[in-house]
């Protein structure tokens, strides 16, 4: 289930960063490339924090 809620959050943090690129300042893409950057360190390092904040809030495995 975490896998399923960080995917979706991850998504839907870039969609709405290019969509707010597009429509108020290309600087927004910044965003989407922190967001990128933290999924492939977190391919390497096996550590997510959005997982640890899941965690937090009860979500299960």
């Amino acid at each position: 289930m975490k896998n399923r809620i960080v995917r979706a959050v991850a998504g839907t943090f870039i969609l709405i960063s290019l969509i707010l690129a597009i429509y108020v300042n290309i600087n927004w893409l910044w965003f989407t490339a922190f967001v990128g950057i933290n999924l492939l360190q977190s391919s390497f390092t096996k550590w997510c924090l959005m997982e640890d904040i899941l965690s937090k809030f009860g979500v299960k495995d």
